[in-house]
């Protein structure tokens, strides 16, 4: 039988949340492999608020190119 070690602990809700029946998440060892994120740089989450609007800007870029290439 072994003592646990008693820790100082100023956290004022360590002792209220219990760690006891945690799991791993699943999803998180294939985090990187997942083809459909993009992270965005900061400076481009201030023009680009959800994925809706960096679609409309792709697609309106890709139509540009695609004007510009049949000139």
């Amino acid at each position: 039988m072994t003592k646990r070690a008693i820790v100082d602990d100023d956290d004022p809700l360590g002792h209220e949340i219990d760690f006891s029946n945690s799991r791993p998440n699943p999803f998180a060892k294939h985090f990187d492999r997942n083809r459909n994120l993009r992270i965005l740089a900061p400076d481009l989450l201030k023009v680009f608020p959800d994925s809706e609007s960096v679609n409309e800007a792709l697609r309106k870029l890709v139509r540009i190119a695609a004007e510009r290439t049949r000139e």
